[in-house]
């Protein structure tokens, strides 16, 4: 195979998948992590059963210049750590600080390494879409109604990807950039923890959600995400941004899906407030939520998400698995890891 790939964040969610598939696919992988030593760093390693094709190197989206030896020698370089959580003390700090000045120190590491053609961004469809207007969603889309101070997550995700497109105009580099717009990330993780969007399952199925919400969930299978970026840094007519989402479902239909599979025996939701008259009630029930859960659910509740996905099936030929195949193995995973309890 051609130069080494670097995965930065290599032990998150979407980043763990994307380094074992590489891997499979029979690359080298550097990826950057925080602390060589954690304990998902180490699970990582277990994983790939110790292969020598992974290295695993320090560096810090907020330290200048720390991505400089990660980068250098690779082809190809996946950004896709950044920090994945809707609640935080201070969002500047902990949301769009590493979001942004994360993605510029990447981007100026492979602006230095003559040997990187093309950077594949992980962003998010929370770029595309802050608080819906109807009609459907296309990449041709931005998100112009979050702020630092209303849905944080979602306007971090945005200015990074600005960032980066905005880098590419004014330096014009001898890489390309491709960008990855991936839903609500579920699956099995290699990591010991649960993240942001999977803890949706944990909490949907152990009841700490005490009601089904008229909240549409734009869903995506973490290995299909994985899959879409090495197909993005493969297909050398890929260019752009690419929405990365298998379909949309509402939060009854992800709970009827989950006892369908045979976990009806679990705490699932028991207020129906997916009604007009509901929503109206929980609009005034989320008003006591955490700062950043409670901007997300008042910009999406009651709203419907449609989305094309023609790009990124037409033009990386991703072919998304079902919905019950992710659901299943989502559950077995959390299960196996103990964040829910044993099938009832």
């Amino acid at each position: 195979m051609d130069a080494s790939k670097c995965v930065t964040g290599a032990t998150g969610f979407i980043a763990g998948h994307l380094t074992e598939q590489l891997m499979t696919a029979g690359y080298s992988v550097r990826g950057t992590v925080r602390d060589i030593q954690s304990a998902d760093a180490g699970a990582l390693r277990r994983q790939l059963h110790g292969d020598e094709r992974l290295e695993l190197v320090h560096a810090d989206l907020l330290e200048p210049g720390s991505f400089d030896r990660a980068v250098d020698g690779c082809d190809t370089v996946f950004h896709v750590a950044s920090p994945f959580v809707l609640t935080v003390a201070d969002p500047a700090r902990d949301l769009v600080a590493p979001a942004v000045a994360g993605t510029l120190n990447i981007l100026r590491a492979c602006l230095s390494s003559p040997t990187t053609t093309r950077v594949v961004l992980t962003s998010s469809i929370a770029a595309l879409v802050g608080m819906p207007d109807g009609g459907v969603i296309t990449e041709s889309e931005w998100n112009t109604h979050s702020g630092v101070d209303s849905n944080p997550y979602y306007y971090a995700k945005t200015e990074a990807e600005r960032a980066a497109w905005r880098f590419m105009d004014e330096h014009h580099p001898q890489f390309d950039l491709v960008v990855i717009n991936p839903g609500q990330v579920l699956g099995p993780s290699h990591r010991t923890t649960v993240g942001t969007s999977v803890a949706n399952i944990r909490d949907l199925m152990t009841g700490a959600i005490p009601a089904i919400t008229d909240l549409d969930v734009p869903y995506v299978d973490v290995r299909d995400v994985a899959d879409a970026h090495i197909r993005a840094s493969e297909i050398a007519a890929a260019h752009g941004r690419y929405l990365c989402v298998a379909g949309v479902i509402t939060t009854r239909q992800l709970v009827e899906t989950i006892k369908s599979l045979g976990y009806d025996g679990y705490s699932f939701p028991r207020l129906p407030l997916d009604s007009p008259t509901g929503t109206r009630i929980a609009r005034i029930v989320i008003k006591t939520q955490p700062r950043g859960l409670r901007q997300y659910l008042q910009a999406f509740i009651g709203r419907r998400l449609v989305i094309d996905t023609t790009r990124i099936r037409n033009e990386l030929h991703v072919e998304f698995r079902p919905l019950e195949d992710t659901i299943r193995d989502t559950i077995q995973d959390l299960a196996a890891k103990r964040h829910i309890p044993p099938t009832p």
